[in-house]
């Protein structure tokens, strides 16, 4: 079994970096086997034989996220269905879930709170919410009928109740989606420009509509959720670049005690604010 591993690794690591290669070899062994990496490693169960593994390996060496090779990923404590409809998510991502979760205001598990959920994708911000606080009323919303569907099935597979619907934040008939107490969203935030830097895997693969906004409207995502004037609480992934310019935009739309939050890297990548009144 190790050596079999190893092959594998050594086929990935003619187009990965090495410790990628190995990564990506120990999940698919794990992922064809249904053995944890210590099990693998004292043989104290018996394997199987890995199923379709030059399909895998060949899907891989064209830089196909391996997510989407065997069609979900575990994120959050979540086991999440996704597609190429859906974007990957990120640890990011589950540091903004968990500094929301963390934060001072919402302890009280006894208070209910409406959440929207926007841009919600695999639904996983919206289901990683809902299973800290079952008793809040969470909605996620995306363009994507896809999306969507495939955020629906998460919420089952996960056993939470959440509401999903499709919707364009960009519409006029946003009076539908009425007031929240919280606001979260994680919107597309890459320039077009930032592309040169990016990998083939996202690139290739990842759906562009909820990656990139135009190199001369950065925040246009940001300015829309701020018009809406829907949520008391308002908390949002951001793009690193753009974190002063976004904060002094919040405050032009009468946003107040507006926080920036860096990530584990350093790097600033939430920001938090609330609506006046």
């Amino acid at each position: 079994m190790i050596s079999k591993i190893r092959d594998i690794a050594s086929q990935l690591a003619t187009v990965y970096p090495a410790d990628e290669a190995d990564a990506l070899a120990w999940w698919i062994a794990e992922e064809s086997t249904g053995l944890t990496r210590t099990q693998i490693i004292t043989g104290c169960k018996g394997t199987t034989n890995f199923s379709n593994l030059q399909d895998i390996i060949a899907r891989l060496l064209h830089f196909e996220p391996i997510q989407y090779v065997f069609g979900h990923t575990l994120w959050g404590g979540l086991d999440l269905k996704l597609t190429p409809a859906t974007l990957i998510p990120r640890p990011e991502t589950a540091e903004l879930v968990e500094h929301i979760i963390g934060m001072s205001d919402f302890r009280d598990n006894g208070i209910s709170r409406r959440v929207l959920d926007i841009g919600t994708g695999s639904g996983c911000i919206a289901i990683a919410l809902k299973k800290r606080h079952p008793n809040w009323q969470i909605t996620g919303i995306d363009i994507s009928s896809e999306a969507i569907d495939v955020a629906k099935e998460n919420a089952r597979r996960n056993e939470v109740e959440v509401t999903f619907e499709q919707a364009d934040i960009f519409s006029d008939e946003n009076g539908a989606i009425g007031t929240f107490d919280i606001v979260v969203s994680n919107p597309p935030y890459i320039c077009e420009r930032e592309k040169a830097t990016m990998r083939r895997n996202v690139l290739d693969y990842e759906p562009a509509s909820a990656l990139f906004v135009p190199d001369n409207d950065p925040l246009l995502f940001y300015r829309r959720i701020a018009q809406l004037h829907i949520g008391k609480y308002l908390f949002l992934e951001i793009n690193e670049a753009h974190a002063d310019e976004l904060s002094a935009m919040l405050d032009s739309f009468g946003y107040t005690d507006t926080h920036i939050i860096y990530d584990s890297y350093g790097k600033p990548r939430i920001i938090e604010s609330r609506m006046v009144g």
